[in-house]
């Protein structure tokens, strides 16, 4: 079983974050922010990981210090669950649509975090109570807490939730790809150097 837990608390949030990325989907998340337990429930479904998150942040000044401090949490937490990343794909690619939206999503366990991140334009400021802005915060927290490559690209699209929306379903889709095990190079790591 590939899971890892995070308790990280400071003076602007205190998240208790656990992953298992051989899980089926379940999700039980509490960020404070209602849009945001959406897109983090919708990344376990399609990455078929299950993940319990409970977050006390200081959402009465804004968002900024929760989302960022769950992604470190979940970056974090997934790192732990891969170990030593023995016979893991490494890779994974996936072009998500939504409606008039296309995203793309490509990643790298590779230990090399870097984030490329390009919003296809303009979104709207805010989605509920949660602030676009964010996604990036989230994801640069994310890839380089869990040392992956994360390329994120949106295509094409007008509406600022389906592009947020299919940002994170394709998050999960592309990332279960990766983390999943391949029976061929089951007891291998996946890189000449002989480590990620």
């Amino acid at each position: 079983m590939r899971s890892g837990n995070v308790i990280r608390e400071t003076r602007e949030t205190k998240i208790d974050l656990t992953i298992d990325l051989d899980g089926s989907g379940r999700a039980d998340v509490e960020s404070g922010i209602g849009f945001f337990n959406h897109m983090l429930t919708l990344l376990a479904a399609h990455g078929r990981f299950d993940l319990v998150l409970n977050c006390d942040g200081d959402i009465e000044v804004d968002g900024h210090h929760s989302v960022e401090d769950i992604g470190i949490a979940l970056g974090q937490a997934v790192h732990k669950a891969l170990g030593d990343k023995k016979g893991i794909t490494r890779y994974g690619t996936f072009f998500l649509p939504m409606d008039e939206t296309l995203v793309m999503v490509s990643l790298d366990i590779s230990g090399r975090p870097f984030l490329v991140y390009d919003a296809g334009g303009a979104m709207a400021p805010m989605i509920g109570k949660y602030d676009t802005e964010l996604t990036e915060e989230f994801l640069r927290a994310f890839a380089f807490n869990a040392g992956i490559t994360l390329h994120v690209k949106v295509m094409y699209g007008t509406n600022s939730h389906h592009k947020v929306e299919a940002i994170f379903k394709a998050l999960g889709r592309a990332l279960h790809a990766a983390v999943k095990i391949n029976p061929e190079t089951a007891d291998e790591i996946p890189s000449t150097k002989g480590m990620l």
